[in-house]
């Protein structure tokens, strides 16, 4: 594809509001960790302008697949999701945490000791997937409490109808770099305790754009690991080991 083309290249990238991967900005536009390699790796490809939609985790990919934008912020691949869209070369691999009040760290640090805890309720964005290592854990689905956002999932924790919100470890400090609370604390679930060893997460694309996923991955492939990117993904509070793949 020549130069002037992929300036032309119609490109829309859906984000969720959930730092220190992406967050929006007044006029419309996003900052994040994510948001800074999808910009960088469509700028290598020719592409220096294209529009950030900002949509709900029940969206994103149901929104991939009926064309209503190119590419989503990075999500964990799972088989599940690989059954109706593509994904590129990971770009991170992340473990889970807790969020939950101030003081209740020792009682509520995994998911066996929620499952444990008469009554304890575990509060999550509906389809993601520490919703599963929950049940996995032993946790009734009837304790569960369901929601679209992660605004919505904190809110629960700091209103008392749940004990923990279940994320991954880096959303919840993300959270709390962007609006600290001291009323409420992070716990990075460890795998020994029931959490997942650290999972690989990518940008996702629909079937319909393989051309556009293989040049973006090859650009992809050379931000990796570089001096850009280790700068970049530390000013967001990332560790080497969090996107050092191997």
């Amino acid at each position: 594809m020549t130069g002037r083309a992929a300036a032309s290249e119609a490109v829309v990238f859906a984000y969720l509001d959930e730092p220190p991967f992406c967050f929006p900005q007044p006029g419309g536009a996003a900052l994040g960790s994510d948001v800074e390699l999808v910009s960088e790796a469509l700028r290598r490809l020719g592409i220096a302008s294209f529009e950030m939609r900002l949509t709900s985790f029940a969206e994103l990919l149901p929104g991939l697949i009926d064309g209503r934008w190119s590419i989503t912020t990075p999500l964990f691949i799972t088989p599940e999701r690989r059954k109706s869209v593509d994904f590129s070369r990971p770009v991170w691999a992340l473990g889970d945490g807790l969020l939950v009040r101030h003081g209740d760290e020792a009682r509520f640090g995994s998911y066996a000791a929620l499952a444990r805890a008469p009554g304890a309720r575990l509060v999550v964005v509906a389809d993601q997937v520490q919703e599963l290592s929950g049940l996995t854990a032993g946790i009734p689905r009837e304790r569960f409490l369901r929601v679209a956002t992660q605004e919505a999932a904190v809110q629960a924790v700091r209103e008392r109808r749940a004990e923990a919100y279940a994320s991954v470890a880096m959303a919840h400090r993300g959270f709390l770099s962007r609006s600290p609370d001291p009323g409420l604390a992070v716990i990075a679930i460890a795998a020994e305790t029931g959490g997942r060893e650290p999972a690989k997460g990518a940008f996702a694309f629909a079937r319909s754009q393989g051309a556009l996923r293989a040049r973006f991955d090859a650009a992809l492939d050379a931000l990796i690991g570089s001096d850009w990117h280790r700068n970049m993904m530390a000013r967001y509070g990332f560790a080497t080991a969090d996107f050092d793949l191997g």
